[in-house]
């Protein structure tokens, strides 16, 4: 069975297919959204998800999250005493939710399709598929999360030809794409995004916002009371008034303060985060060459979208109610186990050709001629442009620069601007060619991208038909099978946590949390619960620890709901 997995910022899920559409897989918790958190103890136990998150409001040096956004890149994590990098965080995630599926489903699960932003690089789709592979998972699959989500709406399934926007505003990152639907074939037009734009930047606003209410200098406060203030800032984003105002409780100083913040005020400070949003969808309708009024649909994908004040920004932006008739935070997982079903050819689905594009031009470094026959180096010439539909071949012809010049290097490059140095290195390719004079010597280089975001190279020198051919991979961050296969021994030390403990030690880790933030006799509560609940985890009884758990968890709710009661 292929599952599908929508690997996010801030939370992760998997779904599967079924005859009645796909489903949503729960994980070990019961829960439909695992957040995308890993911790480690100093018994090199692994954490993920809700334990980890409340294992990080213990220990913020033990653990990481938002490692989505440094993808692909050099960054390193330092968990206590050891460094992953954000590929090796986020198999930790994927394999939790493989484990999860394979609990739920009652059978092995090894293939499955992983969705990424739209706007994601070669470089960092090639990582996902790394931290998939680092899972144990065979990834069938990088799918968009704009196109997910068009197969999670149905959009695929009209009658007639149609265009969409989907409008993909997430924890970490933000992707606009407009797709068109004809005959049997779901074509990308266009994308467009910001890979560091999403729920976390306004999150940042909220607790600015809060620390300078509250006459808090942050280079003075402790990581865990910078996790501590931004966890109740976050359960303020999450759950907001019904008229869309803010209402932040934490104590300060030991004092329970509320900071208040009307959603007029909230959108004033957050002006220049819906500029950053309007600037992609500006871009996109221009690349597809379509105007607002010719979109018959605008779906939104994300759980920034919930929020009141993104959705009446958007409704004003287009001019119109957008749909959201599917669960923002589900969508793109939904959508990615119907590709997987499409994949097995499923009977039941209507099989859909799917077409992507490059979501970024790809061209080499050339030189220019100036005034005086001078060579300026450093200047970008696209070979395939952003926006292309894949797969797609491209060729361009390019010529030597020197007399007597027999090599040349082929520096491929990704990105839009104008000179090379400011684009993304993918890797070099070197030739031989004849001595010749300057401008004799023709090469034809043909660049050829698919949907799996695989770029072939081929340059063929003119004058004696040689060609050489070659995967570009990124010689910084890409690992050889026997590179993986010895980064996935030296981690297999590390144990996820056992699942028939993980709903016992969420609460045990919510009730150390709650006990810091207690005083009084709310303390002494709090302590002999939790004395409780052990005593009856120590008898190893399963019906006992059931009924246990139920009651030790109602006693964390109302201990938390009279720690915030003014």
């Amino acid at each position: 069975m292929i599952i599908g997995i929508d690997l996010g910022t801030t939370n992760s899920l998997a779904a599967y297919y079924t005859e009645d559409g796909p489903k949503i897989i729960p994980n070990r918790l019961g829960e439909r959204l695992t957040p995308s958190v890993v911790s480690i103890d100093e018994h090199n136990q692994v954490y993920v998800g809700r334990s980890a998150q409340e294992r990080m409001a213990l220990h913020p040096e033990e653990g990481a999250s938002l490692f989505k956004r440094s993808m692909g890149s050099k960054k390193e994590f330092h968990l206590g005493n050891q460094c992953f990098s954000a590929e090796e965080l986020s198999s930790f995630v994927l394999r939790s939710l493989k484990e999860d599926a394979e609990h739920f489903l009652g059978q092995e699960v090894t293939e499955a399709v992983i969705s990424v932003p739209a706007y994601f690089n070669d470089v960092k789709r090639k990582a996902t598929k790394r931290a998939g592979e680092l899972a144990g998972l065979k990834v069938e699959r990088i799918i968009s999360e704009p196109t997910a989500a068009a197969i999670a709406y149905g959009l695929y399934e009209k009658k007639e030809s149609s265009k969409f926007l989907v409008f993909d505003l997430g924890g970490g990152t933000f992707d606009v794409s407009i797709l068109d639907y004809d005959d049997d074939i779901m074509e990308v037009r266009a994308v467009a995004g910001d890979n560091y734009l999403g729920g976390e930047d306004f999150t940042n606003l909220l607790f600015e916002y809060f620390l300078e209410e509250n006459h808090l200098d942050i280079s003075d406060l402790s990581e865990k009371e910078k996790t501590y203030y931004r966890n109740q800032v976050e359960k303020s984003k999450c759950h907001p008034e019904e008229d869309g105002s803010f209402r932040i409780l934490a104590t300060v100083n030991g004092d329970k303060i509320e900071t208040f913040l009307s959603r007029k005020e909230f959108e004033k400070k957050a002006s220049q985060l819906f500029d950053r949003i309007k600037q992609p969808v500006r871009r996109s309708l221009s690349d597809a060459g379509v105007r607002i009024r010719e979109i018959d649909e605008i779906v939104l994908v994300g759980g920034t979208t919930k929020m009141p004040a993104v959705r009446k920004y958007v409704s004003r932006l287009f001019g119109r109610v957008p749909d959201t008739s599917v669960n923002p935070d589900e969508a793109v997982a939904l959508g990615a186990a119907v590709q997987g079903a499409m994949k097995e050819r499923k009977e039941s689905i209507r099989e859909v050709i799917l077409t992507d594009v490059c979501p970024f031009t790809l061209g080499v470094e050339v030189a220019v001629k100036r005034e005086n026959n001078r060579m300026e180096n450093n200047h970008f010439c696209p070979i395939l442009e952003r926006n292309t539909v894949i797969p797609a071949s491209r060729s361009e012809k390019f010529y030597t620069l020197y007399d007597h010049q027999t090599q040349v290097e082929i520096h491929i490059l990704q990105g839009e601007s104008r000179f090379a140095s400011n684009n993304v290195s993918l890797g070099t390719l070197l030739l031989t060619v004849p001595d010749n004079k300057a401008g004799e010597e023709e090469i034809d280089i043909t660049y050829t991208y698919d949907v799996n975001a695989l770029l072939e190279v081929e340059a063929k020198i003119k004058s004696t038909g040689e060609t050489v051919t070659k995967l570009i991979k990124n010689q910084d961050t890409d690992m050889t099978m026997e590179q993986m296969q010895a980064r996935m021994k030296e981690l297999s030390y590390l144990k996820i946590h056992p699942r028939e403990q993980e709903a016992n030690k969420v609460l045990l880790l919510r009730g150390e949390r709650l006990y810091e933030e207690a005083t009084g006799e709310l303390r002494d509560a709090l302590e002999a619960v939790t004395r409780q609940f052990e005593a009856v985890l120590n008898r190893q009884d399963p019906a006992k620890i059931a009924e246990a758990r139920k009651e030790y968890g109602e006693a964390l709710d109302w201990i938390e709901e009279e720690l915030w009661t003014f």
